[in-house]
């Protein structure tokens, strides 16, 4: 199989072009700016892909895009209208994308979006693919407006499109909140976050991704449509923390500062949107994806942590 991989110099793109060349795959990966040599699969620089005219070339000759290319959520945006920044590098580069690849008879595309399509926080009851989208900020927004211009293609078109909604990813190389986290695990010292025992967030580690994306592309083509995707396995904040403890063989005081508490310091701190990520609950049911496909993640949060660890340690 011919596979075309957008974002491939990225967290999930390199993994995933690695997993696929392994199994057997003809890879084409898409960079923005020319990548090291890579002798086990095909590379193709774009630029900024917003400046391309016609997708065509990236296209032809393929049996299956995965579009995993993006302008990805910033706590700090500098732009001066995110909003347009983000609804051209994610809603228009998807739509102009999926049209040339149905126009040019590609069997398989492949899309990953965001859990932030449907919002930001859950109250006890974990979003599903029927929920109303809801999404509170302009990446969010611009994942919509792509999965929107996307279900318009598919009407029209026989080219079968599977868009994966996803929470945050973690794994080897990880970025962004997770390292930021880890790094905070990795020390002696007591963290007020064993008190954080309610809240539960889904979460999915990289390499049940790049398996799901895998399971995917060699379903038959009337598995299509919009999934919600996990691990399976919500943990709270204590018990991520608790994992990463254990991995990192760091075993600190327990320092169990309730989650309201916490939530009060960081109002008068300025830091809400902080205190909801590490206090409130993001849930997902992927149990629409596990039925359709018939799959199931084939590591567990422990796995995925130990490996994420590990990755760690060994670049430290």
């Amino acid at each position: 199989m011919k596979v075309v991989v957008t974002g491939a110099g990225g967290f999930v793109g390199e993994a995933l072009c690695r997993r696929l060349a392994a199994s057997g795959c003809r890879v084409t990966g898409i960079f923005r700016d020319r990548p090291p040599s890579r002798n086990w699969m095909e590379t193709h620089a774009t630029g900024d892909l917003t400046q391309l005219t016609d997708f065509k070339n990236i296209v032809d000759g393929m049996d299956a895009v995965i579009h995993l290319a993006a302008r990805v959520h910033m706590m700090r945006d500098t732009v001066a209208d995110p909003e347009t920044a983000f609804r051209e590098a994610n809603a228009d580069v998807t739509r102009n994308l999926a049209q040339a690849a149905a126009e040019a008879g590609i069997a398989r595309f492949v899309f990953l979006s965001s859990v932030k399509v449907n919002g930001e926080e859950t109250a006890g009851v974990p979003f599903s693919e029927s929920d109303l989208p809801a999404p509170e900020d302009a990446y969010g927004r611009s994942k919509r407006d792509a999965e929107e211009a996307l279900q318009k293609i598919a009407a029209t078109k026989t080219m079968a499109i599977t868009t994966l909604r996803v929470p945050l990813v973690y794994g080897p190389a990880v970025r962004a909140n997770f390292a930021a986290l880890l790094r905070v695990c990795d020390t002696p010292l007591p963290l007020p976050l064993d008190g954080i025992t309610r809240n539960r967030r889904s979460l999915l580690f990289l390499g049940n991704l790049t398996h799901a994306i895998e399971t995917v592309i060699n379903a038959a083509a009337d598995r299509k449509g919009t999934f919600l995707l996990s691990d399976g396995e919500d943990l709270s904040t204590a018990q991520l923390v608790g994992h990463l403890r254990r991995s990192l063989n760091r075993h600190a005081l327990r320092l169990p500062i309730p989650a309201p508490l916490i939530v009060s310091m960081a109002q008068l701190a300025g830091k809400q949107a902080a205190a909801q990520r590490l206090c409130g609950s993001l849930q997902v049911d992927s149990s629409a994806f596990r039925q359709t496909f018939d799959w199931t993640p084939p590591f567990g949060p422990a796995q995925g942590i130990a490996a994420t660890v590990a990755a760690h340690r060994a670049n430290l």
